[in-house]
């Protein structure tokens, strides 16, 4: 494995000496997101493997080339998860890519975000340095939590040669329950059940229709069931459930079919409902909401200043002009911030520019 680093190394220094940008790239299943990636392709896939597991520990360790459903079947044989239900979105989905790009899915709200679970990295930078940052365990996150910082960063910082991740265990029970419900009304549940000790781990309003997935000890799925009542969702069949909740996860569900804009609106969970044009699906408590919407520019800037206004950001998700940018614009400061930290790690700005902002 040191003989891949070392070819890591001289691709990026090669790079930096010509000015030639880089692509760092796992199995493609996400070159989609974010702005048009550009630069010749580095693979990590050669570098991959799980360095180290703890169970009692509840740490994984693993290098970015790694596949994710390997990870996940590791975890999976000692009931253990990655609780922020990474999506893979293909196949080829990689542990890097998985904290690189920082995408979450159902049980996010509950559970936490990806960087909650990144306890240490390790980063290869612009200068070809190998640089180590956190530990496996908590206690060991000391001074800068560079180790976070890198989860969303797109590759933008340097290459992650390897991640430590948080894992915790599968749920002993679990019940999912739909009601009939509006827009608001399904916000206004959301919002009270929020403040009381229920074990909801999931939630999705969509077309009339709010359901939310309990989990935990078994005691408490079934009280939580008896309290909110509603009906089961699937039937008798928990493989029906388990296929809608996974349907959100990969977004293979009929709502996000089509090539059309698909914008990610971040907002308060107690934010009222958006008068926005389109067909709405919220998920996590009412905190992320997504909207199908036309292609117009002019579109785009409404959906952003409505957001804001709101206490909010909006992303263009998926599809759509990417001219009208893919993420939130950031304020002045916090730009200053971002175009600092990539000068530190990557002065000659080879890897992926261009890719965020």
């Amino acid at each position: 494995m040191e003989q891949i680093v070392e070819q890591f190394r001289a691709r990026i220094l090669a790079a930096a000496a010509a000015g030639t940008p880089l692509r760092l790239r796992g199995g493609g299943s996400k070159d989609w997101y974010g702005q048009q990636p550009a630069g010749e392709p580095l693979d990590t896939r050669a570098y991959s493997g799980i360095v180290a597991y703890e169970p009692t520990e509840l740490v994984i360790t693993a290098r970015c080339g790694t596949p994710l459903a390997e990870v996940e079947a590791a975890l999976a044989a000692r009931r253990q998860m990655l609780a922020f239900e990474p999506p893979h979105f293909g196949p080829g989905a990689t542990i890097g890519g998985v904290v690189a790009c920082a995408l979450a899915g159902p049980r996010r709200a509950s559970a936490g975000a990806v960087r909650d679970f990144v306890l240490g990295a390790v980063l290869m930078d612009g200068k070809g340095d190998v640089l180590t940052f956190g530990g496996q365990v908590m206690k060991n996150v000391a001074g800068y939590d560079v180790s976070r910082l890198l989860a969303g960063s797109l590759g933008t910082l340097g290459l992650i040669l390897q991640v430590s991740l948080k894992v915790l265990p599968l749920p002993v029970c679990e019940a999912s329950l739909r009601f009939a419900a509006s827009e608001i009304d399904a916000l206004r549940m959301l919002n009270e059940w929020a403040g009381r000790p229920l074990p909801i781990s999931a939630s999705c309003w969509h077309d009339g229709a709010l359901s939310v997935r309990l989990s935990g000890a078994r005691a408490a799925v079934a009280a939580a069931q008896r309290e909110l009542g509603g009906a089961a969702l699937g039937g008798a069949a928990l493989d029906g459930a388990d296929a809608f909740w996974a349907s959100l996860r990969e977004q293979t569900h009929g709502f996000f079919a089509g090539a059309g804009p698909l914008w990610r609106l971040s907002l308060p969970p107690a934010a009222s409902a958006l008068i926005l044009k389109g067909e709405h699906l919220i998920e996590w408590g009412g905190a992320q909401r997504w909207l199908k919407a036309d292609a117009d520019p002019a579109t785009a800037q409404g959906i952003r200043r409505s957001v804001a206004a709101a206490g909010g950001h909006a992303s263009l998700f998926r599809g759509g002009d990417k001219d009208v940018g893919v993420f939130h614009p950031l304020a002045p400061a916090v730009a200053a911030i971002h175009q600092r930290l990539k000068l530190a790690f990557d002065p000659a700005g080879v890897f992926n520019p261009g890719r965020m902002y």
